[in-house]
């Protein structure tokens, strides 16, 4: 395969490609596949893939704006699993924000939204926390995609109940939202997962390895044993050895 140039005439026309698949599409595909610096390998599976996206993220505001308006986040009243797909979606929002301004890299940029998106169509939508939270998501990332796909954001902005998509302010990340107060801590004996325990994000080593030698899916594999080390990551992981 060789590389497309002017002098051997094998190039793309832009013209072409963009009748067939439409502005967004080839736009998000050239800019998520190589950054401006690179060269760019045109590929119709990227541009297939591209295309996809753009549907989903059409499918997925249509399903939420299908079942009325929503109320605004109530940080106050969300549980644990809410709190940890808005922290998602406020990460995000950092870290593209970050990607364009300072790094301007629009391809990893793409890709964050994209992994947000993934975890969004996940997301249960029948709560009014739910719903507030994948409104709040959804405006989101419309706005971060309007740079890149500036015509289907514009009705898709529209369709999520607001107007003038050009001068629309760009998502501030909430830092509160960024706080973890739990941790996911896998515990190990002797190497092989054996337990996961919620526990809280300040918890000390002392209250870990407590709840995890006691943990009765440890014990099983720990009884008539002598605790040799317990080892902890913290935050992370929690590793009992015995024999």
């Amino acid at each position: 395969m060789s590389k497309m140039s002017k002098s051997k005439n094998n190039g793309i026309d832009p013209q072409t490609v963009i009748k067939q698949h439409g502005a967004d599409t080839v736009r998000l595909f050239m800019m998520f596949t190589a950054p401006p610096e690179q060269t760019l390998e045109w590929q119709e599976s990227g541009v297939d893939g591209a295309n996809r996206f753009l549907k989903r993220v059409w499918k997925l505001v249509g399903e939420h704006t299908e079942k009325g308006q929503t109320v605004a986040v109530d940080t106050s009243a969300l549980s644990s699993d809410q709190k940890a797909l808005r922290r998602d979606v406020h990460k995000t929002i950092a870290k593209v924000t970050d990607d364009i301004e300072r790094r301007q890299t629009f391809n990893t940029a793409i890709a964050a939204i994209m992994e947000l998106m993934n975890k969004l169509g996940k997301a249960p939508q029948e709560s009014e926390q739910d719903r507030a939270i994948l409104d709040e998501a959804l405006k989101a990332v419309v706005v971060m995609l309007y740079p890149i796909t500036p015509h289907i954001c514009y009705e898709l902005w529209a369709a999520l109940g607001e107007s003038d998509a050009d001068n629309a302010a760009w998502p501030q990340y909430d830092e509160s939202a960024l706080v973890e107060d739990e941790k996911l801590i896998v515990v190990q004996v002797n190497g092989k997962l054996r337990a996961k325990l919620t526990v809280a994000a300040d918890a000390s080593k002392e209250q870990v390895e407590e709840l995890g030698l006691n943990d009765e899916n440890v014990t099983k594999f720990t009884e008539g044993k002598t605790i040799r080390k317990v080892i902890y990551v913290p935050g992370k992981l929690l590793n009992i050895v015995a024999n």
